[in-house]
């Protein structure tokens, strides 16, 4: 069925069963996360688990040596809420934005815009400290004319909510 211009026909890429659109799909997530244009250190994703035209699923684990717990505070650091709302925009906008433009478009088109973030409304109900692994999930809103809205969380490996909202991004020529 299509929804916004985006072939929708199953449920996860990588996940639980399989689908018409797993079987089609111009990008595995291995090579949705090569095309991230964020490259180490200000990368926040590790790895895809599920990837569809629905939703996304990633994780990251915030090295104790990155750069900005020396001072985000010096004694007790905990990780800027700019730095988680960074990691839930490059998995729920980012990288669901560069699968959705290649299974509208090609995978070579990809290659030829860059996803950018563009807005957030976030609310914070937790912290992640040096060490942490979190999850990111995103759900997608709408995706239209280059332009992607998705509902994103992450939680902390014990399932506790760290933070949620809306995120929004769009393709732009590289």
């Amino acid at each position: 069925m299509a929804r916004d211009g985006v072939e929708v026909s199953g449920s996860a890429r990588n996940g639980p069963g399989s689908s018409p659109e797993a079987e089609s799909a111009p990008l595995s997530p291995a090579e949705v996360l090569e095309r991230v244009p964020q490259q180490a250190p200000f990368r926040f994703i590790d790895e895809i688990h599920e990837l569809d035209s629905e939703h996304i699923v990633a994780s990251y684990r915030f090295p104790e040596n990155s750069d900005f717990y020396r001072g985000h505070f010096p004694g007790n650091p905990i990780t800027p809420g700019v730095i988680l709302v960074e990691a839930m925009a490059q998995a729920g906008v980012v990288a669901q934005g560069i699968y959705l433009y290649a299974l509208q478009y090609s995978a070579e088109e990809v290659e030829k815009v860059v996803t950018v973030f563009t807005d957030a409304n976030v609310e914070f109900s937790g912290q992640v400290l040096p060490g942490d692994r979190v999850t990111t999930s995103g759900r997608v809103r709408f995706f239209r004319r280059k332009k992607l809205r998705a509902d994103v969380e992450m939680r902390k490996e014990d399932g506790t909510l760290v933070c949620e909202g809306e995120l929004s991004g769009m393709g732009v020529p590289r």
